[in-house]
Parts: structure tokens; sequence; C-alpha cells
């Protein structure tokens, strides 16, 4: 496991593609960490990665030491989390999507100002370096209708752009292209129900190799438990929170911040929560398992055929224990058979995990962001 703020030298030969001979730095500066990763995009191998984690109010010390230690850069590409309706696709980054990022600042509070920070930076510190933006939206924007409106008054749509956008994009369409060489399908063929499951967590149900529909909404809040954010609610809570008295600040910080596994149990940390024995953690874990569950349950039965279930993400890759809660009930439901042999033995590896005769495969692929930003970003380029 990589150490906190340590650079790694190596490479990974997993991929192969037909590029030029450049070199990219993929850039995700997130709310609380940093990482980054450099390829040569000729044989996709890793030049350099690195994390800098628990940041203390520094950014920019830190992207200046990444950014002023690179050899030479042909292009860096930017993870940015909300594209609002403005981005549909990996766009080159000039002073009008600037604007357009912060703008949409208010709709990823945690993300996207942190996103934006590290275009900033890495425009000062290397102003002659072509840099691309990659948002987590994009991949949804193939959903229906159905899927993205909410059942609200069209105006709010029409003159607000209110709808769902779902997140973790460049994640589900990572998962999508690697499960379908796995099934030995065209990802236009696959079916599939993906979960990213971490201290941020989504499920996306993709059918035909095309988002049809995802858990998280017109901000990452929607969906699924997460590490501090609430995911599903009454929003009527709000409304009667505002009549006693809290101010717009403390909601947001309320339901992105306070919420989740923390306000449940006190820690946002699951391998802690998971070592604990008290009340107020396994009620956390129940109910963090069982929302996943029954977004499970509805993404079967709104995809008809599925043919595989994939987990991601720090949870979904490294838990044998919360898959397991996930699944558990489900042969009954839907005869998906988890082999409790192969799961408990499959931490941060590809790995089948299902019994054969289970009706869906059960898959764990570790996501690679990083390499999906850079295909990304790439295909603009050409």
């Amino acid at each position: 496991m990589q150490r906190r703020g340590y650079r790694e030298h190596g490479s990974d030969n997993r991929y192969t593609s037909g590029a030029e001979q450049l070199k990219a730095l993929i850039l995700n500066s997130g709310s609380s960490s940093i990482k980054y990763k450099i390829f040569d995009m000729e044989s996709e191998n890793i030049l350099d990665k690195g994390i800098i984690e628990e940041l203390k109010g520094n950014r920019h010390k830190e992207l200046e030491k990444i950014i002023k230690g690179m050899e030479k850069i042909d292009f860096i590409a930017h993870r940015v989390v909300h594209g609002g309706d403005s981005f549909k696709t990996a766009t080159i980054i000039d002073d009008a999507v600037i604007k357009e990022i912060d703008a949409l600042s208010h709709l990823a509070p945690l993300h996207n100002p942190a996103n934006l920070d590290g275009i900033l930076t890495a425009k000062q510190l290397a102003p002659d370096v072509l840099q691309i933006a990659v948002f987590d939206t994009a991949f949804h924007e193939d959903m229906e209708p159905w899927a993205y409106m909410y059942a609200m008054p069209q105006e709010l749509y029409t003159k607000y752009s209110i709808r769902r956008y779902g997140f973790h994009g460049t994640s589900h369409s990572y998962l999508l292209k690697e499960c379908a060489k796995l099934l030995n399908k065209k990802t236009e063929e696959t079916n599939l129900i993906s979960l990213h499951l971490g201290n941020g967590a989504s499920a996306s149900a993709v059918k035909n190799g095309k988002s049809y529909d995802t858990s998280m909404g017109f901000t990452p809040l929607e969906g699924l438990v997460m590490g501090t954010r609430s995911g599903d609610f009454d929003p009527a809570i709000l409304l009667y929170l505002l009549k006693l008295g809290f101010s717009e600040q403390e909601l947001d910080d309320l339901v992105n911040q306070k919420s989740g596994l923390l306000g449940l149990c006190g820690s946002s940390d699951l391998r802690e929560i998971l070592n604990r024995d008290d009340h107020d953690a396994k009620l956390a874990l129940e109910i963090m398992s069982k929302r996943v569950k029954k977004y499970l349950g509805a993404y079967v039965a709104v995809l008809g055929r599925v043919d595989a279930i994939v987990f991601s993400g720090g949870i979904g890759e490294n838990s044998p224990q919360i898959r397991k809660m996930i699944l558990e009930g489900l042969d009954e439901a839907f005869d998906i058979l988890l082999d409790d042999e192969k799961n408990s033995q499959t931490v941060a590896r590809t790995a089948l995990i299902s019994k054969e005769k289970s009706r869906i495969p059960l898959y764990v692929i570790p996501t690679d962001e990083e390499i999906e930003i850079a295909h990304q970003a790439f295909a603009l380029l050409r």
C-alpha cells in the first residue's frame, strides 16, 4: 500500500495503444487529497505516481512539488467532478471553461473548487502545456429522460437545469470496459451493474454499454450512504430544520460533511467501524449495506438482463465483509450466489467471486480512473 505523500516509480504493462510518444500527467486534485499519475501514452506504462493525503491547507505547495518535479509533459488531464449540462465530453481548458467549472462549484462544493484549484495551479506553473478537463458526469449523459428527470415542474429543468447528472463516470466507464473483456463481450452489448463503493459511493446500471440509471443525482449527495454524505433522505427534513433556525450553511455542512457513516456512528473510516462491536457501528454497517442492496435489486429489475455485477472503489475492492453483507439473501431473490471462499480471498485484485451456478456473475475489479481519464483526453487530441 502506498504511503502518504510517497512518490513511487514503476510501470504497469496491462495496457497497450497505438498512441504517439506522448507523456501525460493525470491530476486528481480532490477535496482532501491529491492523486496523480504520469503515463507514457505509447506503452501506457506508469512513469511516476503518487498520492498526498490529509492536505493541510497548502494545496498549491503540494501541486508545485508535483509539477516542478516533472520532466517534459505533453498534456495535463484534470478530473473535474461536475460538468453540468455544459460539458458532455473531455474538453480543452481555456478561460471560458474555467469560468463555467467555477460556476458549477455550488453543485459539487466538496470537489469542483478543489478540481479548479488544481487546474489554475497547473496553468500557472506550466503555462505552455495543454490542459484538458475530463468530467465525472459525462458518462451519464446517455441516460434517458425517465432516468434523469425529477418529478418536479418542468421549468426547474428548462430554466435551472435541475436534473440527475450522476458521478464517478470515469470509474463506471472503466469498469464497463474491463468487465466486457472478462465476459468476452463488446461494450455496446454489455448490461452491467457497477458498484463504486468508497468514501463517496455510487451505483450505475449500464444497458448496452451506456449509462441507463445511476444513484447520484443533481449533486453527489443523492443515493447510497457514504463516508460523510447522507445519500437518500426526505427533503422535507431540510425544510423542517430551516424552520427550527438552521442556516443554509449549517444544512449544507450537515448533509455533506456530518452525515453518512460519520453521522451514524462517529467515524467515516470503514476499517475502524468494522473492528468495533458497539450498537452504533453495527447499525451504520447495516444501513449502508442494505441501501446498496436496495439499489442492486432495483437495477436488476430495471435492466432485465444483467451480464455481471461489479464491486469496485476502496470499500468494494477491499472489504469481503461488506460485499457479503450486500449480497446476503440475494440467492433466494435472484439466484445470485456468492462463493464465500473466493470472496474472502479477494482483496484489491480482479477476481470472479460468484459460484459457477450463479445466475449473474459477481466480479471485483479495481478501478483505474487515471487511465480512463488519459484515454478520454487522448481521444480528444486525436
